[in-house]
């Protein structure tokens, strides 16, 4: 059950991101959505919409994998 909430959980960024993706290409060739007035605004819209859903995948990823272990913390040099 936790994982099948886990995966939803992830799931709704993944199509937040898709969704942005498509307003970002429906701007460039300027088919306007009815919700967005102009096609700069719907192209700021998608992409903040993709980089949100593709940020929170990203960040869980890495979370998960700090959490078991398997991302090492790079060394500094002592000069």
């Amino acid at each position: 059950m936790i994982r099948i909430i886990a995966l939803i959980i992830l799931i709704i960024p993944g199509v937040f991101a898709a969704f942005g993706i498509k307003l970002m290409r429906d701007a460039l060739f300027l088919q306007i959505s009815p919700l967005l007035f102009n096609a700069g605004l719907q192209f700021i819209v998608g992409l903040i919409l993709f980089i949100a859903g593709v940020g929170f995948i990203g960040g869980y990823v890495v979370h998960r994998d700090r959490k078991k272990n398997l991302v090492t913390r790079p060394k500094r040099r002592k000069y």
